[in-house]
């Protein structure tokens, strides 16, 4: 519960940095607060053309290094919280995987488009669903450390043959994504879109590190993914959500 305290705090405090967002923060108030660890960023290149028929017609398909991109990110959530109130323990922290491309909105500025959210928390996954209006799934999930690789494993429940299983490490020294790399494209990302709707998020840089997987399944995509993923592990991060707005 402690630990849950100081995340609490620190998210808060991440509003003291907001030079490197590509936008300004929103005028309204944020609504939620929550903190990632142990993140997983697996990324595939995939042609926009397989993608654009998945994606709402308003929103451009982005692309880097000649290629859309598809991406995994597993992750364990920490200190979910409501504005101006404490985590709830037993509900706050949950494992999370996210299926996301990235995308241009109509008015021309950079957000991620979630094909789908799986949670180990029920509550969560309905939440976000009902919320933000994102596909949202409750699944069984693990988070396990082996031999100095973490081995992760995410079953949507009720649906056979939605799967994601591997294991990772890193391999290099931490670093912050310069602007407009592969890295920074992938990563630096402060809005999500949902069908009709959009919102804001708020995170410090990413403090990434190099990362190699060995991906045995991937079926919770919505396209085959083929090759090896180029990945990133990220530590921590400490966030800020706002409530969703009409496009």
């Amino acid at each position: 519960m402690f630990d849950d305290a100081r995340a609490a705090s620190r998210q808060a405090r991440a509003l003291r940095r907001v030079g490197h967002r590509p936008f300004p923060l929103p005028n309204s108030r944020w609504t939620l607060g929550q903190t990632w660890e142990h993140t997983l960023w697996a990324h595939w290149p995939v042609a926009a053309s397989e993608l654009r028929p998945l994606v709402p017609g308003e929103l451009a398909i982005e692309e880097q290094d000649g290629s859309a991109w598809l991406s995994l990110v597993f992750f364990r959530v920490r200190a979910l919280r409501a504005r101006g109130a404490l985590p709830v323990p037993g509900i706050s922290n949950f494992l999370q995987l996210n299926v996301r491309t990235y995308v241009l909105g109509p008015d021309g500025l950079p957000g991620v488009w979630f094909f789908s959210i799986d949670a180990s928390s029920r509550l969560a996954a309905l939440g976000v669903r009902r919320i933000y209006r994102v596909p949202a799934f409750h699944a069984r999930m693990t988070l396990d450390e082996s031999g100095g690789w973490a081995e992760a494993e995410c079953v949507r429940v009720g649906e056979p043959g939605r799967v994601f299983s591997g294991r990772y490490r890193a391999t290099g020294e931490s670093f912050h994504a310069e602007p407009d790399s592969l890295e920074w494209f992938l990563t630096e990302r402060y809005r999500l879109f949902a069908r009709d709707a959009r919102a804001e998020m708020h995170h410090d840089r990413w403090l990434l590190c190099p990362a190699e997987a060995e991906i045995d399944l991937a079926s919770i995509a919505p396209v085959e993914l083929t090759g090896a993923p180029l990945c990133h592990l990220a530590f921590r991060q400490d966030a800020l959500i706002w409530p969703p707005e009409p496009v």
